[in-house]
């Protein structure tokens, strides 16, 4: 018989960052995942103490993970002494060969810290110029560059032991628009879409990527209400059974303007309800632990709301066992 409660296993479905401080008492109650930010990494010491501290604080393994692309979305800035990694575009540019060398490179930073997740590569066809969020994070604003850029990125990634994890689904590159300040809006032919911005993804899954992040996009074709594709159930049953991802999905950040508008333990259930396994929140302050609690409450007297959390529980499990972070 299963002694875990349902509470514990909500708490495994969020990754939380460390600003507002309950990450602790989180850690304690099951939290799935940690994700850390420039300002929580001061240099190399301290970084690998404080991981050390957290790992010892968790009743679970946690997801200890950074958003660490290169170029503009670089979190270990502070402790380079002006050392860059190059953006997705530049690396692809100059060859498979140094893509490859930079994710070594990338992958053994982090794993040196304690690091088992990173949030890339970024996957999305930048074929929008005025794109104000992809840009050069992407490899190309041509599909097949992008498809075989993430093919090599991943597999080094998972060669050096970190979890990559692509993003950010169904594609963010022809937005005109930033997510973390309001709801874009891709209203493309649903072809040119799968042709175009589904396709790395599809690929992704063809060679056994691990974990997918979707994004905050209101895409008509999965909803036309406005709901965004992070909590729209159609859009994350065509990434199951149309792409057949056997995987983990995880929503980007909820603090964006994209997707808080929908509510804090609302979105919650939405995104429960529609398939999501994970979410993750930059904070761990009281409002963010309150949405975890008043879930857990909610899912309790929800059969389909707990059978949900039932089925990512165990997927995290399952991730987590077989890259031997539990």
């Amino acid at each position: 018989m299963d002694s875990v409660d349902i509470r514990t296993k909500l708490y495994q479905m969020f990754i939380l960052g460390l600003e507002g401080g309950k990450y602790t008492e989180a850690l304690k109650s099951g939290l799935g995942g940690i994700i850390f930010f420039s300002k929580d990494i001061k240099n190399p010491e301290q970084f690998k103490t404080l991981i050390q501290s957290l790992k010892s604080q968790a009743l679970t393994a946690p997801f200890l993970s950074i958003d660490q692309e290169g170029g503009r979305v670089e979190r270990t800035e502070n402790i380079h002494n002006g050392k860059k990694y190059l953006s997705a575009k530049y690396a692809y540019e100059k060859g498979l060969g140094f893509l490859k060398s930079q994710t070594e490179e990338i992958s053994k930073e982090l794993l040196s810290y304690g690091i088992n997740l990173n949030f890339a590569p970024c996957i999305d066809v930048n074929t929008n110029p005025d794109n104000p969020i992809i840009g050069e994070r992407a490899f190309s604003d041509n599909t097949a560059d992008v498809i075989r850029g993430e093919i090599v990125v991943s597999k080094t990634y998972r060669e050096n032991g970190i979890i990559p994890c692509v993003k950010h689904f169904p594609g963010h590159g022809d937005a005109n628009a930033d997510s973390h300040l309001t709801l874009p809006k891709i209203d493309i032919p649903f072809e040119e879409f799968e042709k175009y911005h589904i396709a790395p993804f599809k690929s992704a899954i063809e060679n056994g990527i691990e974990m997918i992040m979707v994004a905050h996009l209101n895409v008509p074709h999965f909803d036309d209400d406005g709901v965004p594709t992070s909590l729209c159930k159609r859009a994350i049953e065509y990434l199951r059974n149309t792409l057949n991802f056997k995987g983990l999905i995880i929503s980007d950040d909820m603090v964006m303007k994209g997707v808080a508008d929908f509510g804090g333990a609302e979105a919650c259930v939405m995104g429960i309800k529609a398939g999501l396994n994970m979410f993750i929140y930059r904070y761990s302050d009281e409002k963010t632990v309150n949405i975890i609690e008043t879930v857990a409450k909610i899912a309790e007297n929800d059969v389909e709301l707990k059978k949900n959390i039932e089925k990512s529980y165990q997927l995290i499990l399952k991730l987590k066992q077989e890259k031997k972070i539990l």
